[in-house]
C-alpha cells in the first residue's frame, strides 16, 4: 500500500496509451513497414517515430506508478549491461534507457520505443551476470521485433491493455475512473480486478530466442536463458507448496500471472535447442556471479517500509502510521494502491485504502464525496485502538439499477481518512465472514512501540554457506514460511543441484 502521492496514480491503463493507439487503429490500415529482426514486410499502424513517442509518454506514466531503486550504483550496473546488449542488437539505432524498480514483484516488462524496466524483485533470484543480461535481452526481444507495434495492429478495440507486457506480465489495475462504488462491485464479484498484459505465445519464444542471441552477441553463453526460465518454473512450483502449507488451495498455473507466457516446460526446451546452435563458440566469458552477488548485496528483499511491511498476520505502514493484523487463517495481500486481507476461501475480503486528499474532513462527506451512495444508514463506533469510525451500509448506482455497499471510515493517527470495505462473492458470503472482517477492521491501529520494533525491513547479504547447509541458515532468517525452501529458491537449487559449504550464497536479514 503506497503512500499519499503513489495512491492518486493507482496503476490503470493509461488514458493517453488508449487514445493514441485507438487513434492509430482508427487511422485506417497502416502500411507496409521491414521488420528489424525478420527483415521481412509487416503492416503497422504504428511508425517507429510513433513507437519513440509512445514510449516516452508511457516511461513518464510508469515512473509515476512506480518508484525507480534509491541506488545509483546498481542502477548504473544495469543500465552498463543494457546498453551492451542493445548496441548489438538489431535496433541499436533506438535511445535505450534501463530503469530498476523499486518492488517486490517478481518482474520485467519494455514498451516500445526502447525503454526496459527490471524489479528488484526478480533481481533476487537471478544468481549471476549472465542470468541479469539474459532477462534484459529478452525485453529488449519485444521491442526490436516491434511487438508492441504488433500487437496495436492487431488489436481493433479500445481496450489495448497489451503494450505493458513483459517476461511475467505486467498488471495493469482496471479499477480505476469509476469512484470507490465501482471499484467495491467489481471487487465482490472477483478476488482480483484488472487484466494481464501479454504477448502472444509466438512472441514471446521469439523473445526468448532473441534473448539468448543477444546473449551470444556480448559473449554470455545463451544457456543461461535456461536459467532464467527454471527460475519462473520454480516460482510456480514454491507458490504452490506455500499454498499448501498455509491450508490454501494450490494456485493452477494456467490461472497464474505466467499464464500470459508460453508452458515454462515448452521454453526450456526451446531454449535448449537455440542455444545448441551457439556451442560452436568455447570461449563464452565467466558469467559474473560474484560480481552480480556484490551488486546486489544490500539490496531490499520483499515489500518495503514505503510500501507497508507484511510480517506474518500483522501488517505495518510506518509513513501512514498504522497496522492491522489479519484475523486467523487470513492472508494479507499488499498492492500499490491498497490492501487486501484475503478469506481463507479467497471468496471475501477487507479492502483498506487511503482516501483521496479532496474527500473531505469528516467521515460523512467522505462517505458522500467518495462513495455517492443513493440511501443507506451509518453506525458510529471506536475501533480497539480507540480510533473513530463509521460503518456505513447501502447502496450506490449500478448498472440496471442499485447495488448494495458496506464499508467503515476510520480516522487514522495523522488525521488521514481510511476506507474499509466488505467485500464478498455474495451477501451470503459477506455474513459467513463478518466477524472476521469486523475483527481483522477493529485491530486497526496507531503504530505501536512494539509494531515499530517488528517493522523491520529485509535485506540481501551474502554469506558463507555453514556446514550444515541451508537447513542451518534457515534458522537464521526472519522469514516465517518455509525459510529454507526459500533460500533453496533465491539461490537457484530449489529444484536440485548442491552448494558446497563454505559457497557463497544469498540470505535475507533484517
Amino acid at each position: 500500500m503506497s503512500t499519499e502521492r503513489e495512491l492518486d496514480t493507482m496503476k490503470r491503463l493509461p488514458r493517453w496509451l488508449m487514445t493514441t493507439l485507438v487513434a492509430a487503429t482508427l487511422l485506417g490500415c497502416g502500411s507496409k513497414t521491414v521488420n528489424p529482426v525478420t527483415g521481412q514486410q509487416e503492416r503497422s499502424v504504428m511508425s517507429e517515430q510513433q513507437e519513440v513517442q509512445i514510449g516516452a509518454q508511457g516511461h513518464a506514466e510508469i515512473m509515476k506508478e512506480y518508484t525507480a531503486l534509491a541506488n545509483p550504483r546498481l542502477q548504473a550496473y544495469v543500465n552498463e549491461i543494457g546498453q551492451r546488449l542493445a548496441k548489438l542488437s538489431h535496433r541499436s539505432n533506438l535511445k535505450w534507457t534501463f530503469t530498476v524498480l523499486d518492488s517486490p514483484e517478481i518482474n520485467a516488462f519494455a514498451i516500445p520505443g526502447g525503454y526496459v524496466y527490471i524489479t528488484r524483485g526478480i533481481m533476487a533470484y537471478l544468481d549471476s551476470e549472465a542470468d541479469l543480461a539474459g532477462v534484459i535481452g529478452h525485453e529488449i526481444g519485444h521491442v526490436t521485433a516491434r511487438h508492441g507495434a504488433q500487437r496495436a495492429t492487431r488489436q481493433q478495440d479500445a481496450a489495448l491493455v497489451g503494450l505493458l507486457g513483459g517476461v511475467l506480465g505486467a498488471v495493469l489495475d482496471a479499477k480505476g475512473g469509476g469512484g470507490i462504488g465501482q471499484q467495491i462491485g467489481e471487487a465482490s464479484q472477483a478476488a482480483a480486478a484488472g487484466y494481464v498484459a501479454k504477448y502472444g505465445r509466438e512472441q514471446e519464444l521469439q523473445a526468448d530466442g532473441l534473448g539468448a542471441e543477444y546473449l551470444s552477441r556480448v559473449n554470455y553463453d545463451p544457456r543461461n536463458m535456461i536459467d532464467v526460465i527454471r527460475v519462473l518454473k520454480d516460482q510456480e512450483r514454491f507458490a504452490q507448496e506455500v499454498a499448501r502449507a498455509e491450508g490454501r488451495p494450490a494456485p493452477q498455473a494456467g490461472n497464474s500471472w505466467l499464464a500470459s507466457h508460453p508452458s515454462n516446460d515448452q521454453r526450456l526446451e526451446q531454449i535448449n535447442r537455440i542455444a545448441a546452435q551457439y556451442q560452436g563458440n568455447k570461449n563464452y566469458a565467466d558469467e559474473g556471479r560474484l560480481r552480480y552477488l556484490q551488486m546486489i548485496d544490500g539490496m531490499p528483499f520483499g515489500e518495503s517500509p514505503e510500501q507497508g511491511l507484511t510480517r506474518g498476520r500483522n501488517f505495518y505502514h510506518s509513513s501512514l502510521n498504522f497496522a492491522m493484523t489479519a484475523a486467523n487463517g487470513w492472508r494479507i495481500v499488499n498492492e500499490a494502491s491498497e490492501l487486501n486481507i484475503v478469506s481463507p476461501a479467497g471468496d471475501a475480503a477487507l479492502i483498506v485504502q487511503l482516501a483521496p486528499p479532496n474527500a473531505g474532513r469528516t467521515h460523512d462527506e467522505v462517505i458522500r464525496n467518495v462513495v455517492k451512495p443513493t440511501s443507506g444508514r451509518v453506525e458510529r463506533y471506536n475501533l480497539g485502538g480507540g480510533i473513530a469510525a463509521t460503518h456505513f451500509t447501502g447502496a450506490i448506482a449500478a448498472q440496471g439499477g442499485q447495488r448494495g455497499i458496506e464499508l467503515t471510515v476510520a480516522t487514522g493517527a495523522g488525521g488521514q481518512q481510511f476506507i474499509m470495505v466488505y467485500a464478498a462473492k455474495d451477501a451470503t458470503t459477506l455474513q459467513r465472514n463478518r466477524a472476521a472482517l469486523r475483527e481483522t477492521e477493529n485491530s486497526f491501529r496507531a503504530m505501536t512501540a512494539q509494531d515499530t520494533a517488528a517493522a523491520k525491513p529485509w535485506v540481501l547479504r551474502m554469506s558463507a554457506l555453514p556446514r550444515g547447509g541451508f537447513a542451518e541458515l534457515a534458522t537464521r532468517l526472519p522469514l516465517a514460511t518455509l525459510p529454507e525452501q526459500q533460500l533453496k529458491l533465491i539461490n537457484g537449487v530449489y529444484s536440485g543441484g548442491n552448494v558446497a559449504a563454505g559457497a557463497l550464497v544469498k540470505t535475507v536479514v533484517q
